[in-house]
């Protein structure tokens, strides 16, 4: 059962509606950091700054391919938030119309 004060961290974390997209785009599959900025119409500098928080709160990690990041949800060890997960909207068909390859990014 975790703490209150972890709760109340991954809440602050989850009342962000920019946040709470990129986790909904991150439970289709790993995204680049592009990816993202292009998904959201926003700067990058905008997302490495939510993703930041998103990491440093234990919700998602990075693994480095060359010079560019990957961020993957990382909640395994926060069964629950996997209900709650449930309830996000999909965003499948977002996620899957886009990828490095076609926005030139990631080679």
């Amino acid at each position: 059962m975790p703490e209150i004060e972890t709760l109340s961290d991954v809440c602050k974390l989850l009342g962000d509606k920019m946040r709470l997209t990129i986790l909904s785009l991150l439970k289709e599959r790993e995204l680049c950091v592009y990816e993202i900025v292009e998904l959201l119409q926003t700067s990058q500098p905008n997302v490495s700054q939510h993703m930041r928080k998103l990491k440093a709160g234990g919700l998602v990690k990075e693994a480095k391919k060359g010079q560019w990041v990957f961020y993957s949800l990382n909640i395994e060890d926060k069964p629950f938030l996997n209900e709650f997960f449930q309830y996000l909207p999909s965003q499948k068909e977002k996620v899957d119309a886009i990828s490095c390859e076609d926005l030139n990014c990631c080679d």
